[in-house]
């Protein structure tokens, strides 16, 4: 394989630089080495310098004659996630109206545990842990305090202002 010498320029910018995930230092080394207008190294040299395995080598040499310079320094994105998701749309907006609604009889305020075991026995879902429930319920807050509040640190800065660089005297301002 051979790498122009804008190709060659990204690689050694990149490595020289740093920047990047180590796995796009990584492949770029790789790259570099792999050149045959370079030190043209054979895969079991590159894969011991870089520490890798031999067939990742492999890998990315025929990514570059395949797909191209670009899809062979940068890791290619999973089609879909290793593991599908529990809640689609409609189950996360019946656990969020669950979570602003009452708890059950005999309970003061809802539980990660309470609400993930609400929605086993509604048949919401199959099983499903506190954990994620957590996330589900950070993710939507998160997205519910953008929208009302728009920046944060824009809010707080408003306020500061307000008072004149400190929050102030909380008296006066009731």
């Amino acid at each position: 394989m051979r790498l122009t010498d804008e190709e060659r320029a990204i690689c050694e910018a990149t490595i020289k630089k740093e920047t990047g995930k180590s796995e796009k230092l990584r492949r770029a080394t790789i790259l570099l080495k792999a050149d045959a207008d370079g030190p043209a190294w054979d895969d079991a040299k590159i894969s011991e310098t870089v520490g890798c395995r031999t067939r990742t080598v492999e890998n990315i040499r025929q990514a570059f004659v395949l797909e191209g310079f670009e899809e062979a320094l940068a890791r290619k994105q999973r089609a879909t996630p290793p593991t599908p998701k529990l809640l689609d749309g409609v189950a996360e907006a019946k656990l969020i109206a669950m979570r602003l609604g009452k708890p059950p009889a005999g309970f003061g305020h809802w539980t990660l545990r309470l609400l993930a075991d609400q929605l086993v026995e509604l048949e919401i879902a199959a099983s499903i842990s506190p954990e994620t429930v957590r996330q589900t319920l950070k993710k939507w807050d998160d997205q519910a305090e953008n929208r009302i509040l728009g920046d944060p640190s824009r809010c707080e800065r408003r306020v500061r202002r307000q008072h004149r660089g400190g929050a102030g005297d909380v008296r006066k301002s009731l």
